[in-house]
């Protein structure tokens, strides 16, 4: 599981776990802008379609997080920020490379929902209030269904060339 640097998860409040979750949709979101411009920089279309398409969701659920939480605490300020998270949804960078295929690019979201259901199933045995832990079931649960969308677009993509971009580096050569 990513570690959380100063989150005491059995004094955390509905308006604080509001706040994290929206700053994980948040982070990740940022992610995948910036993980579909590189691969639009490297000519990889079809990877950086995928990766606006995750971009789009993020967003979604950014945006409901954000709704909730103002309905319920209006303009209360955050007192939890992105320096107590790191990484928890955000596909990690070391697994794109510019001659990534749309498999390749779906295996790095799958991998990057699989570490935000981890991090709020790993949460919940320290959750002591009961909104916050219906909270992060309900994240978990939709993690779950991200998992979902991802392994069926996985699984309706044809395979592979044979040739892998293992076979060619990312860096170019002197001629």
């Amino acid at each position: 599981m990513t570690k959380t640097r100063s989150i005491d998860f059995s004094k955390l409040g509905l308006r604080d776990a509001l706040d994290l979750a929206t700053i994980i949709e948040e982070e990740a979101k940022e992610r995948y802008q910036e993980l579909a411009d590189q691969m639009e920089l490297h000519h990889n279309a079809a990877a950086a379609h995928f990766f606006r398409f995750m971009h789009d969701v993020e967003v979604i659920h950014e945006r409901k997080l954000f709704e909730r939480r103002t309905a319920l605490f209006g303009k209360e300020p955050r007192t939890v920020d992105r320096g107590m998270i790191f990484d928890i949804e955000a596909p990690d960078y070391d697994s794109v490379r510019a001659t990534m295929t749309p498999r390749q690019a779906l295996h790095t979201a799958l991998a990057a929902e699989v570490k935000a259901f981890e991090f709020f199933e790993a949460s919940l045995p320290s959750v002591t209030d009961a909104d916050v832990r219906e909270l992060f079931t309900e994240l978990r649960d939709e993690e779950l269904e991200h998992q979902g969308l991802v392994q069926k677009q996985i699984t309706a993509l044809a395979p592979d060339d044979a040739i892998t971009t293992e076979d060619m580096g990312d860096d170019p050569v002197a001629q």
